[in-house]
């Protein structure tokens, strides 16, 4: 296992909430000319994780998605894919063939994902079928009610211990920040993750009301840049849930390059959680280009 070194979580900075949102209002009239404009549209497209996570699930939906996936749109040529796909961990097989010979990822949820309140042999089970069936990324959910306890050791452990059974592949950690409460927890929260293995720092599970916000993520974009100026060590961002329509994903892009650089300007480094924002995104590189909306009837809505 790599040696990861445990700090005290307990004694973490204060966020200033005020200062915070000061700063992510002004990444919100930042203006964007057309041109620059395309290719940040293409850049969300490059970075989403198109998503289906429900309890009814089936093996068409997700071939449907994966099939959307591959080809977001046939008649207007120069898309990128997305970067992957995101599916319970007993899709991940059903996924895995239908992505075959793309370069598009299959992430899988797991640790009893979305409440995470199961013990944790079952969440090393859970991770383990999904890696076992092609999984090539695990996001998993971080114990809320342990951490809210204050026993930010056993989150530090249960991580560490989900990280080591991923191997090689990557380990996406979802907070829930619907549920930590306050900024404060968010960035605490998240220096538990980075330390103990984590290679992004996830917002939400896109089942809890707030999901992803422009604050919440700029505390964490936050977290990783001073992670890295102490470590050197790059961690990934991936705000899921909320985020619908291609004029916020731009504000995101150019939070993200603001604080981190353009270094995580890449679908390495940074991802949207999403399964609508696809769709938004692709009407509006259309009428960017054209000056003409197209109908959402020539996008599928899965």
């Amino acid at each position: 296992m790599t040696q990861i070194k445990k700090h005290d979580f307990s004694k973490t900075l204060p966020v200033d909430k005020v200062g915070v949102e000061e700063r992510v209002k002004k990444f919100q009239t930042r203006s964007i000319k057309n041109e620059a404009k395309i290719q940040g549209l293409k850049m969300v497209l490059n970075m989403i994780d198109l998503t289906t996570l429900e309890g009814k699930d089936t093996r068409f939906k997700v071939e449907q998605i994966c099939f959307k996936a591959k080809h977001l749109h046939d008649f207007y040529p120069g898309l990128p894919t997305v970067a992957a796909v995101c599916v319970y961990p007993s899709m991940v097989k059903v996924a895995k063939e239908s992505v075959k010979g793309t370069e598009i990822k299959v992430a899988s949820v797991s640790t009893a994902f979305p409440a995470g309140q199961a013990p944790l042999q079952v969440k090393i089970d859970d991770t383990k079928y999904a890696l076992d069936n092609g999984a090539d990324e695990i996001d998993m959910v971080i114990s809320r009610g342990k951490f809210l306890s204050g026993e930010y050791n056993y989150v530090f452990d249960e991580i560490a211990t989900i990280k080591e059974v991923c191997g090689n592949a990557r380990l996406k950690v979802i907070l829930e920040t619907g549920e930590l409460v306050t900024l404060d927890n968010v960035r605490k929260a998240s220096d538990i993750a980075m330390y103990a293995g984590a290679d992004f720092i996830k917002t939400s599970t896109g089942k809890i009301k707030p999901a992803a916000t422009m604050p919440v993520t700029y505390v964490m974009l936050q977290a990783i840049r001073d992670f890295y100026l102490k470590t050197g060590t790059k961690v990934g961002m991936k705000p899921a849930g909320g985020i619908s329509n291609a004029k916020l994903a731009l504000h995101y892009l150019v939070m993200v390059k603001e604080t981190l650089g353009e270094e995580w300007l890449t679908n390495e480094w940074f991802r949207f959680g999403a399964s609508s924002l696809a769709n938004d995104v692709l009407m509006q590189i259309v009428k960017t280009d054209t000056g003409i909306y197209q109908s959402t009837d020539y996008f599928s809505k899965d």
